[in-house]
């Protein structure tokens, strides 16, 4: 008995590759924003657990509201970084100078996961929770990158790109 099967062309558009990185890394940077916000509920065991807590604590004897303002400001810029990559997905309306935000934001992820990688090894202090959060910043960084770098520098191979290819072919 033969059995044969039939193998589909699966496509995916690079316009909706781009959308979905860019959606991704927008939303993920808006749950970002509101962790900070919720975290300050529980200021001390979130800058423990991130991994600042002395440093929140010396900020904190120059002024006792420092560590919440500056974590209002952080999850002000993680939730601005959202929603440019939900502009640029389209989520929503156009924001101003998407192509330089874009590819700062994925600078900003870039330098601080690998940034972090090296100087950690440099020191020998290879701390499992701060490679975690650099591997994340890695990942978010990639997100923005590629989906700009498909938006604006492969604009002439934005047709359709082969996902899976079929075997036979």
């Amino acid at each position: 008995m033969d059995v044969t099967f039939e193998h589909k062309r699966t496509y995916i558009s690079r316009n909706k590759l781009k959308d979905y990185m860019l959606k991704l890394g927008g939303y993920i940077n808006i749950l970002i924003a509101m962790g900070h916000i919720v975290g300050l509920f529980w200021a001390d065991e979130m800058f423990e657990v991130t991994g600042i807590g002395k440093e929140m604590t010396e900020l904190a004897q120059t002024h006792t509201s420092l560590p919440f303002l500056l974590t209002i400001f952080v999850a002000i810029v993680f939730f601005i970084f959202g929603l440019y990559g939900l502009s640029v997905a389209k989520i929503i309306r156009k924001l101003p100078f998407q192509k330089t935000v874009i590819f700062s934001i994925a600078g900003i992820y870039l330098l601080r996961g690998f940034g972090e990688l090296i100087a950690d090894n440099m020191r020998g202090t290879n701390a499992l929770s701060e490679t975690i959060y650099s591997i994340f910043a890695i990942a978010i960084g990639l997100l923005f990158l590629l989906g700009g770098l498909i938006k604006w520098n492969f604009k002439h191979l934005r047709e359709k790109t082969l996902v899976e290819k079929p075997s036979g072919y």
